[in-house]
């Protein structure tokens, strides 16, 4: 598929497509390494859980959420 006929799908096609892919490159964790910037964000957002300063939304809820604003 090209990126011409990508961007005739519709929103809810394309975050079906991403889904896939990521479940695809995720399914074998040894396959890439994360980049180094991503640790650090991971880290910056625990602290921020833990002090309070950001809340956690349910990642089902999340998924629903954004399906949503999507459709």
């Amino acid at each position: 598929m090209s990126i011409a006929e990508l961007r005739l799908l519709s929103n809810s096609e394309k975050l079906r497509i991403i889904e896939t892919l990521w479940a695809d490159l995720s399914a074998d964790e040894t396959s890439f390494e994360s980049p180094a910037w991503h640790a650090a964000e991971l880290k910056k957002t625990e602290a921020d859980l833990a002090a309070g300063r950001v809340t956690s939304v349910d990642w089902d809820d999340a998924k629903k959420a954004l399906r949503k604003r999507f459709e």
